[in-house]
């Protein structure tokens, strides 16, 4: 790496302006970064994990975050044309996701865009930035990357525009897709095109996706999967489904196949994932030279993202939790890839340094909070899994659930003479914790991690994820019966009340998930009402891409089953289930119960309206 390179990644941001360039000395750029966000360098950001890997591996990247699309599109053409390529992110959420509701109504905030403003980026950035790119400069490969390229790889259901969409690679003028965390095949690109490799005859690099001819699809390979075409699931849902369940499988296999689906006389090859990152991998990423600043072309500016992610710390990739509505492990994957403790402590005493750091570390997490370290007791036995969660319908027997690592963790973080309390903000998995272990060494780490989670950890308010009460809804969602979620209650009202500790128990919950009938929620609700909650933290179901939920919202047909299953789609029926959430609010009262004498459920009246004792505990869902 050149002395000019190191001075700059010890001084200051990845450039975003042609004035930046020019204090640099720089009079080009090897690759230019387009992102849907706004820049902030910080590891939980994706483009800026991508510039710095690129700028650390000596090439000379810029970022442009959130171009204007509407004017004269200058900030495409404000620093000219890179030598290698361009990269194009819709950022760290799907932009549809980020800008409607489940109601599909406008969203007036973005978190992600200085003083959370909306309207800074376009619906589908990927498909607009790769077209503006493409017009202006027809000859420069353009990459396209991040979270909404990523889940479109192939055909999709895209609830906004209710119908299903073919791979976003048929709508963008990308050369080349990314999928999932980008930090190898990002790497293998630049290096092969700058060796001189013509752009279009790279379609080889693992988890990307590229176009290539309908005839070179194999007509019979061990090591490729062929899709039923676009066309064909168009024309029938069972097909998708199909198709659905077959991706869903070789994105988390360890070592999964090539996939193809045909497009018309166009089909979309979409290369096996990476395994899964090795130690010394992910604490290169992570130890990547981040100011953890924003910009400061934002000039104090606050960011909604940011400031939830300042003092925080990723400490993993990856979940093998499964759950039906969640992409994680579409695009991380389901194995766990941890760094090292070294790594956290390091970024940890970073944090401490910061000029508004308090003491407060405000989430020691990841993508779920406890499954740091865990893997498989027997790996080659990971290595030809199918499953794709290790949780549901029951925690595997290979699984080693154990939470030692991750309270040494916690110990070395606490231990540290500037940290007065470090905070679990992620979510954290009860039924991985309570999960029995056939080491009962195990067992009684696991238990002390859930006490000391409760009382060293919590800053007043403890977030967990029971979803839903009923079985059934609870069973799509692959999720844990809701009897646990009592058992788990009853660890931290009893730690409450010896230690008077006060603190809250904050339960999510999803109305209209597929399964899902208007007498779930009011059962739901009497359930919740008698445990003496106020629900505050609740969602309706949102269809996203590339989630098992979606595909049977869409299809109406379990991919696993082949089943039809039952989904709340119109607007009355979703809004239908949701007030339940509400049904303390005089507003919503008497339309609960006019709706539940309409299906002559005067017995769910009477146990959601009328007084009980309140030693009466309700814990078991009404059939």
């Amino acid at each position: 790496m050149t002395t000019e390179i190191q001075q700059h990644r010890k001084n200051t941001w990845l450039p975003t302006t042609k004035k930046e360039l020019e204090r640099l000395g720089w009079d080009y750029l090897d690759v230019i970064l387009f992102s849907g966000d706004a820049y902030i360098d910080h590891p939980s950001m994706g483009c800026a994990v991508i510039g710095r890997l690129l700028e650390a591996h000596g090439y000379r990247v810029a970022i442009v975050p959130q171009p204007n699309w509407q004017d004269d599109l200058r900030d495409f053409k404000k620093l000219g044309k890179p030598r290698l390529f361009f990269g194009v992110s819709a950022g760290a959420m799907d932009s549809m996701v980020n800008h409607y509701t489940a109601a599909r109504r406008r969203r007036s905030d973005d978190a992600y865009t200085p003083n959370g403003r909306a309207g800074a980026r376009p619906d589908y950035p990927t498909i607009k930035y790769t077209s503006i790119l493409k017009s202006i400069y027809p000859d420069v490969p353009v990459i396209a990357g991040g979270i909404e390229a990523s889940l479109r790889r192939l055909s999709h259901y895209d609830y906004w525009a209710d119908c299903l969409k073919p791979s976003i690679l048929l709508d963008c003028k990308a050369d080349l897709l990314v999928y999932g965390m980008g930090e190898r095949p990002i790497l293998e690109i630049a290096r092969r095109i700058a060796d001189g490799e013509d752009i279009r005859q790279i379609d080889d690099v693992m988890q990307t996706a590229v176009i290539r001819p309908a005839k070179e699809i194999p007509a019979d390979s061990d090591e490729d999967l062929v899709l039923y075409s676009f066309e064909e699931c168009m024309k029938d849902k069972r097909k998708q489904a199909s198709n659905f369940k077959h991706i869903e499988i070789e994105s988390n296999k360890w070592h999964g196949k090539t996939i193809w689906q045909r497009h018309g006389d166009k089909a979309v090859k979409v290369n096996r994932m990476f395994p899964p990152m090795t130690e010394e991998e992910i604490d290169a990423s992570f130890d990547l030279p981040f100011t953890r600043l924003p910009h400061p072309k934002y000039n104090g500016k606050r960011i909604p993202a940011y400031e939830m992610i300042r003092h925080s710390v990723n400490m993993h990739r990856g979940c093998f939790g499964g759950c039906a509505f969640c992409t994680i492990s579409a695009h991380q994957g389901k194995f766990i890839a941890s760094r090292s403790k070294a790594s956290i402590l390091k970024e940890v005493e970073q944090i401490t340094r910061m000029e508004d750091f308090k003491g407060y570390i405000s989430d020691l997490g990841g993508p779920s909070a406890n499954m740091y370290a865990m893997h498989g007791k027997d790996l080659s036995i990971c290595q030809k899994c199918l499953r794709p969660s290790c949780l549901h319908p029951r925690p595997c027997k290979n699984l080693n659930n154990d939470h030692r690592p991750l309270l040494d963790v916690y110990h070395a973080v606490d231990a540290l003479p500037a940290i007065k309390k470090s905070f679990i903000g992620s979510g954290v998995r009860y039924d991985l914790a309570m999960a029995t272990h056939s080491d009962p060494k195990v067992n009684q780490a696991n238990a002390k991690y859930i006490r000391e989670l409760i009382t060293d950890h919590v800053s007043g308010r403890l977030k967990v994820a029971p979803e839903h009460t009923s079985d059934a809804v609870l069973d799509c969602m692959r999720k844990p019966s809701f009897d646990l979620f009592y058992r788990f209650k009853d660890i931290f009202d009893d730690l409450n009340k010896k230690l008077n500790l006060r603190q809250q128990l904050i339960p999510y919950f999803i109305s209209s998930h597929p399964a899902c009938h208007e007498a779930d929620m009011a059962e739901l609700a009497i359930i919740t009402k008698n445990l003496d909650f106020r629900l505050e933290q609740v969602q309706d179901f949102t269809p996203t891409p590339m989630t098992l939920s979606t595909e049977i919202y869409y299809t109406g047909i379990h991919p696993y089953t082949g089943e039809r299953v039952y989904a709340a789609r119109t607007p009355e029926e979703k809004l239908n289930q949701r007030k339940y959430f509400f049904w303390y609010k005089p507003e919503y009262a008497s339309e609960i119960r006019r709706s539940l004498l309409s299906m002559h459920r005067r017995d769910l009246i009477d146990k959601l309206f009328h007084n009980h004792a309140k030693n009466n505990k309700f814990h078991k869902p009404i059939k």
